[in-house]
């Protein structure tokens, strides 16, 4: 039956390789279960619900990939874009949580619409590969400053904005667990970023800065005080579009640029070298950020982690089948997800902001048209505390650069669209 369903033997694979893929991916990506709850547990929301929503949804996402497209890939709620929901939009804007995940499901649906219409790579295409890298590190820089506010090494100041906080030994622990990521990372030990907030929570607890979990499982908490009650009226407001086009606009390249890397180290491409199930992987994407605001949660991508469940082996839909199912038992261990403290959790987003900002080596500084709204990207996301603000200013100053140098018909239609739309956004 399942060599039927998922074709392992056409796909070079079997039914022991495909678990231990699935496995591999799961350990890979489980940090997602202990920082997304810590991310928008700030903006308000339960955090309980929360846990089981990012378990539900991690699993029903994969599940949908896996089923429709028999593709190895692993699906939850982004990283960046959930720091984008909290920060921006509910701390730093003052919007209900409710009205966020409004914003959430409306960049849902237009993304769909874009992927049933085929736009979504036409889109890609259009923009600039300078500015696509400098979203990725300016989303970097985001998490990572993030991560050492919720560590407190770094911590608000009158005088001069931010500043190094004291150095408790909740923040000692803390740049632990920091190290002990790079340690495993450089040994290459699969799951490292889930060891080490296991390790760093634990020995929390061991030397009295947090309490122990008073039970290691239950029944998941209910998802009722987040489930179905976004508000989709309110996130109508005009002031709010350049964030329904911010959680698109990052979601479209995030998406797309996993897909397309993970799918083609899993062999899983033609003669042409096109990816002949990637449509539905797209339609898979969109529904599942639609659902996910559906059920209480910030916007679903798919995960880079998923190459690791590939680099083991992985090369079906059944890998991600086993990744989902172990993403739907983990919520049934939420006592000890929500016993981890902030100190644990921050050397990940720490280190996910590292991850992101890879691409920072492939930028031309040298080159002023290129460098110039690259720089202002990335840079003005971590200050201004918004992922919108950010690619507005990288979109304007692209434009009006190669206006400026008489070069119109180096922009593509949508980059004018996206400059105009950005300058509308930032005067309203």
């Amino acid at each position: 039956m399942l060599e039927k369903f998922f074709h392992l033997h056409s796909r070079g694979t079997n039914t022991r390789t495909e678990v231990i893929a699935g496995i591999t991916t799961f350990l890979t990506a489980a940090y997602i279960i202990f920082v997304h709850p810590a991310i928008l547990g700030q903006a308000g929301m339960d955090k309980g619900a929360l846990t089981t929503v990012t378990c539900l949804v991690a699993c029903l996402a994969t599940l949908i990939i896996a089923l429709w497209a028999n593709a190895p890939l692993m699906m939850a709620p982004g990283m960046g874009l959930n720091a984008f929901f909290t920060y921006t939009l509910v701390l730093g804007e003052g919007l209900p949580w409710q009205t966020a995940l409004g914003v959430v499901f409306l960049s849902g649906v237009f993304f769909l619409i874009l992927t049933l219409l085929g736009l979504r790579e036409r889109i890609v295409r259009a923009i600039p590969t300078s500015l696509r890298l400098a979203t990725s590190v300016g989303i970097g820089l985001f998490i990572a400053f993030i991560g050492l506010q919720n560590l407190g090494l770094v911590v608000k100041s009158e005088a001069v904005l931010v500043q190094l906080g004291r150095i408790s030994p909740a923040v000692l622990v803390g740049l632990g667990g920091l190290l002990l990521i790079a340690l495993l990372e450089i040994l290459k030990v699969r799951g490292s970023i889930l060891i080490a907030i296991l390790a760093t929570a634990g020995l929390g607890m061991l030397l009295g800065l947090s309490p122990l979990p008073e039970k290691v499982v239950s029944l998941p908490p209910s998802i009722a005080p987040l489930a179905f009650q976004l508000d989709i009226i309110a996130a109508l407001n005009i002031s709010l579009w350049s964030s329904i086009f911010s959680f698109m606009f990052v979601d479209l390249f995030d998406s797309l640029g996993t897909m397309l890397a993970v799918c083609r180290e899993a062999g899983m491409v033609d003669r042409e070298g096109n990816i002949p199930g990637l449509p539905r992987m797209l339609n898979a994407d969109a529904l599942a950020t639609v659902g996910g605001a559906l059920l209480g949660t910030s916007t679903t991508t798919a995960y880079i982690e998923s190459a690791s469940g590939v680099a083991e082996g992985g090369r079906t839909g059944l890998t991600s089948v086993v990744t989902a199912l172990l993403f739907l038992a983990a919520a049934f261990f939420t006592p000890l997800i929500a016993a981890v403290p902030a100190y644990a959790t921050a050397p990940a987003l720490v280190v996910v902001g590292f991850f992101m900002m890879r691409g920072i080596g492939q930028l031309d500084f040298y080159n002023f048209e290129e460098g110039v709204p690259a720089f202002l990207t990335f840079l003005l996301m971590p200050l201004t505390y918004s992922i919108a603000t950010g690619l507005a200013f990288g979109f304007l100053s692209y434009v009006a650069l190669k206006i400026l140098r008489g070069k119109f018909r180096e922009c593509d239609p949508f980059l004018y669209g996206a400059a105009l739309f950005s300058l509308v956004s930032l005067i309203f």
